[in-house]
């Protein structure tokens, strides 16, 4: 079966959905790829890009002082700085408990809007957005889940984290690695997981289960999904992104959907075997 034949599957997800694959030098997808939807926290991929390249310009540092007491720029990035999923509250010390947060998202945002005297969204857009042609793509409200855009500027940012243009390829390297390894959480939607395993913006698969990406998905394969039933993965064993763009929110189908849809695009890649 090809890839155009696997991604019809998306057309039953929802009254209007887009997915679509890339590799380096090539793509496909199903749906209307210029059809503008919610990102949800899938937004959190452009923010985490943002910051990276505010990190090798200097603007701001890893180690930075950033949320509660004790907590550093890393920290609020990878969901270790203690701060509770919507509020400046404390719930552990940093570094003791992977406790997913949009107001630490939101922390790392500020943090860089007042190194660099931008407003976070215009940062984001002169960093990442317009670099990469994203034409869509804008940031609302929170930097943490309120972006939109197209399958295709969707893909354009998939793309960028296969290769890494606007950053060095150690630091892309560095945010897809785990940060603070061994931390256990919750991850949302599918239960406590230990570990818990986040880079810097980004959920790294590891060994999670269950989990929203296929078992022939690589421990390697980093991303994000979001509320509004999009996803984005990249597996940088497979040297292969998906994505996926819905108006149909995050929920049990999506629990079968995705992982089922991923093994499928990776299977028609010549993918045999994945995570243990």
């Amino acid at each position: 079966m090809n890839t155009s034949d696997v991604l019809a599957s998306v057309e039953r997800w929802g009254s209007e959905a887009a997915a679509g694959w890339c590799t380096i030098t090539g793509e496909g997808s199903k749906g209307d790829t210029d059809k503008v939807f919610p990102w949800a926290s899938v937004t959190k991929l452009v923010t985490s890009a943002a910051v990276w390249v505010a990190v090798e310009e200097g603007t701001v540092g890893w180690d930075d002082p950033a949320g509660p007491p004790g907590a550093t720029l890393r920290h609020v990035l990878s969901h270790a700085s203690g701060l509770s999923p919507d509020s400046d509250r404390v719930l552990a010390p940093p570094g003791r408990r992977r406790i997913y947060s949009n107001r630490g998202i939101e922390v790392a945002a500020e943090h860089v809007a007042r190194a660099s005297g931008m407003e976070f969204a215009e940062y984001a857009r002169e960093a990442v957005v317009a670099p990469l042609g994203m034409a869509s793509m804008e940031i609302t409200g929170s930097p943490a889940s309120a972006g939109q855009g197209s399958l295709t500027d969707l893909l354009r940012l998939a793309r960028e984290l296969l290769s890494a243009t606007l950053v060095s390829r150690a630091t892309l390297d560095l945010a897809r690695s785990v940060a603070f390894p061994g931390l256990s959480g919750v991850l949302p939607g599918f239960g406590r997981q230990e570990p818990n395993d986040w880079g810097l913006g980004v959920e790294i698969r590891g060994l999670k289960h269950p989990h929203w990406t296929g078992r022939l998905n690589s421990p390697q394969t980093f991303g994000h999904f979001g509320q509004s039933g999009a996803f984005l993965w990249v597996d940088p064993e497979a040297g292969l992104a998906l994505a996926s763009l819905s108006d149909r929110p995050f929920g049990e189908w999506a629990t079968a959907a995705w992982p089922a849809l991923a093994d499928a695009v990776l299977e028609a890649h010549g993918r045999t075997s994945g995570a243990p």
